[in-house]
């Protein structure tokens, strides 16, 4: 099994991408031509690169024949490499780069470009105005994933997702997806948002991340689903309310964010509130803004109630508190892009808001986060999320802490792949010993090794270690399907909702291919450590019991076991390689 591990980690490097292996992404240089109108190119001004063996009256009558005064880039360009710069007219750049382009003493000449740090997210007020991302552990939590295949229904007083009628979706909101939802104040499809709160609370949910253009969001990959309860004046029944919880989970939202709240405690509200939780929704809510005891739905059992802070982890003033508070996060001076105006005339601003409502988006999409690496048990990301908060004094206002994205996804991360990577060497030492015992070998090599990670740790799970900009968060769905085994692809291509009836995570892709293909030879090591990887997945699985699966986490311990016995069966037979008799006269032949 040495070599079959040494195989493992082999196959790990192969199937790293070309563009992880290359340098930061950096802009082209500039050429002849190039557009004068963008930023990325400073007008009248050129570089000018002399050849080496230029004199100083060679340079003299170049600046006397062409008009240009030419000077030295640095001290080292006039000592070494004559590399000049030149002030020129802007409405004769392009004509005189393309005479002194001729001039044989002149090796290039270019118009002034600029260069950038490599940066993500790129967006302009992540860096200027969102502390409150980079509190939560952002960029940390984003080499692990963006919420990719998550579904955070925002009951609020809608999200301007979409251009109908008078209103239009937000420019900033344009690269995320919205779907499903309803509009409970007028009783219609079209959740469209005209106060502009729903719409702030969507961004730091799920805002349009690394376009070059105003804010970031945290789950900037999940999907948003708006629900109107609330009206223009911010306002909302409770049987309003009450719906939108009850819609939001039957349409399928694995997280539901409310940042709304009231004094009055009501029946009707804690039962859609229960009905949600019991079909396995992670209920998000603002603590409120009294300063004073929790409101309702914050303070029902189940719900995650959050505590406002600011940028100095201080409680805010207005935060209220108490023992039904679950975590803190950031909640004043929040930056995003909301509606003006009723939401009409495509008005928009990037609004800084306060209040525990803008601290309850940054748990609900720290709580997508975790979901979308596999944790779809409600409780399980409760626990992830409270686990790992930053600890405070005061548990009345800060609850477990303050929330921390990054510590949580990689806690789960790293700790599936940990469990996944001993159940592989311990099920695959068994396996071997079961093989050596019946006088066999086991098959080892390239293509065993990679049908073993693609089912139980998959094909490149260092790839966070490199950072957000290379990470699942920038370099998209391929990337985050070779980071995860295959078990978890349903959540990338489908949606953490499919998750729940293992499609691709069970005994079935492995009876599939041992059906289609086990009669050939070849093929045979392959699928006996395709079966072996999703045995030590299914081990983790039951083990963890994380995962949101019909009938509970006992049904769902006993199902894995049941499966994982029947894979190793499988890697049992593929991976033997058995030896027939001498034939008389000759040699020992395979099998």
């Amino acid at each position: 099994m040495v070599a079959f591990l040494a195989g493992s980690v082999l196959a790990a490097v192969v199937a790293l991408p070309t563009s992880l292996a290359a340098p930061a992404e950096s802009p082209a240089p500039a050429t002849l031509g190039a557009d004068a109108a963008s930023p990325d190119i400073v007008p009248g001004e050129i570089a000018i690169d002399l050849r080496d063996d230029v004199t100083s009256a060679d340079e003299a009558d170049l600046s006397a024949r062409y008009g240009v005064v030419m000077r030295p880039n640095s001290a080292w360009s006039e000592a070494h490499d004559k590399l000049e710069v030149a002030d020129v007219d802007p409405q004769g750049e392009d004509a005189l780069i393309e005479e002194l382009s001729r001039d044989p003493r002149v090796e290039h000449v270019e118009a002034m470009s600029l260069y950038r740090a490599s940066r993500f997210p790129d967006d302009p007020l992540y860096a200027s105005k969102q502390w409150h991302l980079q509190r939560v552990g952002a960029e940390r939590a984003w080499a692990y994933t963006c919420g990719r295949g998550v579904t955070v229904a925002v009951v609020d007083t809608g999200i301007a997702c979409f251009d109908r009628g008078p209103f239009s979706r937000g420019t900033d909101l344009a690269g995320t997806r919205c779907e499903g939802g309803w509009n409970f104040v007028d009783d219609s499809p079209n959740a469209a948002d005209d106060q502009g709160h729903g719409t702030h609370v969507a961004g730091t949910i799920a805002q349009t991340t690394n376009n070059a253009m105003g804010a970031a969001g945290l789950a900037f990959c999940a999907t948003l689903m708006p629900v109107k309860v609330l009206n223009r004046q911010g306002f909302g029944s409770v049987t309003n309310v009450a719906e939108g919880i009850r819609r939001a989970a039957a349409e399928g939202a694995q997280i539901i964010n409310l940042s709304l709240g009231g004094p009055i405690r009501s029946r009707i509200l804690e039962d859609a509130v229960k009905h949600a939780i019991s079909a396995g929704v992670v209920v998000v809510a603002a603590a409120g803004n009294s300063g004073g005891r929790v409101g309702w739905p914050a303070a029902y059992p189940g719900v995650v109630a959050v505590s406002a802070t600011d940028d100095r982890d201080t409680i805010a003033w207005f935060s209220s508190r108490g023992p039904e508070v679950t975590i803190a996060a950031p909640g004043v001076g929040v930056t995003q892009q909301t509606v003006c105006n009723g939401g009409r005339d495509k008005c928009e601003v990037f609004g800084t808001f306060n209040g525990t409502s803008m601290a309850s988006p940054h748990v609900a999409g720290a709580a997508a986060m975790v979901e979308a690496l596999g944790v779809t048990s409600a409780s399980a990301v409760r626990d992830a999320l409270v686990s790992t908060a930053r600890p405070r004094d005061d548990s009345r206002a800060y609850g477990a802490g303050i929330v921390d994205a990054g510590a949580a996804v990689a806690k789960v991360f790293w700790g599936h792949v940990l469990l996944r990577w001993v159940a592989l060497c311990a099920l695959g030492w068994l396996v071997a010993r079961r093989i050596r015992r019946g006088r066999g070998s086991v098959a080892t090599g390239i293509v065993p090794a990679v049908g073993a990670l693609v089912t139980s740790v998959g094909l490149a799970p260092f790839v966070p270690l490199l950072g957000p900009a290379a990470g699942a968060g920038r370099s998209g769905p391929l990337l985050e399907l070779a980071m995860r085994p295959m078990g978890e692809w349903d959540l990338v291509l489908v949606g953490a909702g499919s998750h729940a009836w293992f499609l691709v995570a069970g005994a079935l892709p492995v009876f599939a291919l041992t059906g289609a293909a086990f009669g050939v030879r070849r093929l045979r090591p392959f699928i006996g450590a395709f079966a072996l990887g999703t045995a030590a997945f299914l081990s983790q699985v039951a083990w963890s019991a994380d995962v949101a699966f019909p009938g509970g986490a006992a049904a769902c311990r006993v199902w894995c076991a049941m499966s994982a016995l029947f894979c190793l069966w499988v890697a049992r037979v593929g991976l033997e390689i058995r030896r027939t008799p001498p034939a008389p006269g000759g040699d020992r032949a395979d099998a």
